[in-house]
């Protein structure tokens, strides 16, 4: 594809020399990488730069949405495995930087898994947090700037935690089954606790003596939001 465009890619490296280039960075191991990453950081920087108005980042947040998805093999491969809606294949979790409802996510980390990986695995959601952040400019890996948003699958108290850890800072929406323990807290809200249903530039946490508490004591303490 790149060869049918050599006024917009420039010369094409030939097949041998690609081939060689990819050994060699398969040799090297994490160092490849690492190199591979800090440069997609750098790059993606200057490309929200001349991005403008369109940027991801264009409201002062970067919206990072983590979920897991099922990619069916229909023959042996490797680490294909029984799903949990009774398929065969892998279950990756993959990582999208948010571009609001006028674009598509922007792909920035994907953990390969087998097709029987939990859903709830806080260590896979905490490792793909990492290899997401590493690819965002670097005053986006830390701070309430940056949000990190899951379904249910990563509401544990390891990857909350993981996430509110002091000097992180990370902003989170996270899903969580609704049981009628927590239903019933719920209700017991006055409606001066609720806020509107915030949107990808504005996180509006409900504090305060009028807040819901969840009955799980355990959770990480600080502002929540009733959503």
């Amino acid at each position: 594809m790149l060869r049918c465009e050599p006024a917009v890619f420039g010369p094409v490296a030939s097949d041998p020399t690609i081939s060689r280039l990819i050994d060699g960075l398969a040799a090297s191991g994490g160092k490849a990488l690492h190199a591979i990453r800090s440069v997609r950081s750098e790059v993606r920087h200057c490309a929200w730069l001349l991005a403008g108005k369109n940027a991801p980042d264009t409201e002062g947040q970067v919206v990072i949405d983590l979920d897991g998805v099922l990619v069916i093999a229909h023959s042996g491969k490797e680490d294909a495995a029984a799903t949990w809606k009774k398929t065969y294949g892998h279950h990756p979790l993959t990582a999208f930087v948010d571009h609001g409802p006028g674009g598509t996510g922007e792909p920035v980390a994907a953990l390969l898994r087998p097709g029987n990986a939990g859903s709830n695995t806080a260590a896979d959601h905490i490792t793909t947090a990492q290899l997401a952040l590493a690819q965002l400019p670097k005053h986006y890996r830390r701070g309430r700037q940056t949000l990190i948003r899951t379904d249910s699958a990563g509401g544990t108290h390891d990857f909350v935690s993981w996430l509110a850890r002091r000097g992180r800072w990370l902003s989170c929406s996270v899903g969580m089954v609704i049981t009628e323990a927590i239903r019933d807290h719920v209700l017991k809200a006055p409606a001066s606790a609720w806020k509107p249903q915030p949107s990808r530039s504005t996180v509006r946490p409900v504090t305060g003596p009028g807040a819901p508490s969840s009955p799980a004591s355990s959770w990480t303490a600080g502002p929540r939001a009733c959503d």
